[in-house]
């Protein structure tokens, strides 16, 4: 049983369960984006709301909802939903790439007519990120497809790349879709968006629901702006304690994932709070969201507040609603964690939730470190690496690949100093401590991709990799074993040699 008037949280490797209604937040209100608000997460536990009784019951009328809930509700025009009603819910957000969107745009026409209009030419987002910089002929190919039909249905937001040989020349690049996605404007709180990727749930850190589908969902979704949807029931992960200077969220969601399994959250939405959550920047918070589905999750998401507002500030015009989970809202199971006692930990070969404190692995020898991808390629990311290096004033000892995740971040990787470096900036770091040049943003290596992709695993080789993923083949080469880390982690591992925690560095 858990008491109400406890606010002590167990050890990192603990966990509590309980399917009572135990109230975090404070009712929900509401904010407009050119109003942004701050919200903090209540510790006491409010007393019981006695919901008006109906005649008609025997009991009291349940209208309490989770965050993901009250977005299906919204979405559905229906005041109330409860995990497992099917219903159909109106889709804010579209997002397609070159992967799946010739797919999904041929599903569109044979089912809608080859003449047929899309939906919202507004609420469509084409993002070309996954294999741009290569010579494979299928690959360029898959991009005039997505080309040829944003000038035919005048798609709005097209994030168009016609010079590979420099990305600079393309205005309209952008790079990996979830990160530009959220640097666009186009993740906004308690709006759905959906996406031809699995990874589509990082956007949920702006208390937005989004998860991925297929391509023929997204065909269905290019025509009519619908889609049927199972209510999921959430999962809450409650995380405490001042975050260790040598952790990052990646470890956060690595524990996360060890505690219950590439599928503890299969169909489920996990709700990340706590007041660890809150002292976390958007990025990170997005890294945390975007292995939810690492762990079989529906969605990630993350009540939205001051940070949310201030990093929505400028980049979208278009009002947006926060939701908040009811005080007496019912979670599946509740998880608490003390993150103060965690250490730096590692996925090893060949599972996400194959967990094990890096200082384990100190013997692993390793033949090269990957910076990059939606999980690990952002602007903090590289700041995190730059800060190991710098503290460290050594040279790497293997091939350390850098890819940017977007232009963007390309572009912070030359200009931003990085804190108590004297003014230098990231690409001035990571050129003393001989790493590559950082290479074209996409999204590189990190699904393999053709073979003459930038840094693909061509040879059972042996990699750190900031990635989300460590399957079989995942990186390219069916046999090569994939290390799951954070910056910090796969910073240190690059100074070594071998499977590093990053403590040797940062204290």
């Amino acid at each position: 049983m858990i008491m109400a008037s406890s606010l002590i949280a167990p050890t990192s490797t603990s966990f509590l369960q309980s399917k009572k209604d135990i109230g975090l937040f404070a009712s929900s209100s509401r904010h407009r984006c050119h109003k942004p608000a701050s919200r903090r997460i209540c510790c006491s536990i409010a007393a019981p709301h006695q919901a008006q009784r109906q005649p008609s019951t025997t009991g009291s009328v349940k209208t309490a909802m989770t965050m993901t809930e009250k977005i299906f509700a919204r979405n559905s025009e229906k005041s109330y939903l409860s995990p497992g009603d099917n219903v159909w819910v109106n889709v804010d957000i579209l997002m397609t790439h070159d992967v799946c969107g010739p797919g999904s745009i041929g599903i569109f026409k044979r089912e809608f007519g080859e003449n047929a209009k899309v939906w919202d030419r507004e609420k469509l987002i084409i993002i070309p990120d996954h294999y741009i910089f290569t010579n494979d002929e299928r690959a360029n190919r898959n991009v005039d497809i997505l080309r040829d039909f944003c000038h035919e249905q005048n798609i709005k937001y097209f994030y168009d790349i016609k010079d590979l040989s420099n990305f600079k020349a393309n205005p309209d690049y952008k790079g990996v879709c979830h990160v530009a996605l959220a640097q666009e404007g186009h993740c906004r709180p308690g709006e759905v968006l959906l996406g031809t990727d699995s990874h589509t749930c990082t956007a949920g850190a702006f208390g937005q629901f989004a998860t991925g589908i297929g391509n023929t969902d997204a065909g269905f979704v290019l025509g009519a702006g619908k889609l049927l949807l199972k209510v999921p029931p959430t999962l809450r992960f409650v995380m405490d304690g001042e975050l260790p200077p040598y952790l990052l969220a990646k470890d956060l969601i690595l524990q996360t994932i060890g505690e219950i399994s590439v599928a503890g959250a299969t169909y489920k939405s996990m709700e990340f709070v706590g007041s660890t959550i809150e002292s976390l920047n958007m990025e990170e918070r997005m890294t945390l969201c975007n292995m939810a589905v690492e762990a079989g999750g529906k969605n990630g998401i993350v009540p939205a507040d001051s940070t949310t507002f201030k990093y929505l500030e400028g980049k979208t015009s278009v009002p947006y609603e926060p939701v908040y989970s009811d005080p007496q809202a019912s979670f599946l199971s509740e998880y608490r964690f003390d993150v103060s006692k965690m250490e730096p930990l590692v996925a090893k070969p060949h599972s996400p939730d194959n967990r094990a404190l890096a200082r384990e692995c100190k013997d692993v020898k390793i033949d090269r470190v990957y910076i990059g991808s939606c999980t690990g390629g952002k602007t903090e990311d590289f700041m995190a690496v730059a800060k190991v290096f710098l503290a460290a004033g050594k040279k790497v000892k293997v091939p350390t690949f850098l890819v940017p995740a977007t232009q963007k971040v390309w572009v912070d990787l030359y200009s931003i100093p990085v804190p108590g470096s004297g003014g230098k900036t990231c690409s001035q770091i990571f050129e003393e401590a001989g790493c590559d040049t950082p290479a074209s943003p996409s999204c590189g290596a990190c699904l393999g991709g053709p073979k003459d992709t930038y840094a693909r695993l061509n040879e059972p080789k042996v990699c750190v990799s900031t990635t989300n993923r460590n399957f079989p083949g995942r990186m390219g080469h069916k046999e090569g074993e994939i290390y799951l880390a954070s910056p910090y982690t796969a910073a240190a591992s690059a100074l070594t040699g071998f499977v590093t925690d990053p403590r040797e560095f940062l204290q």
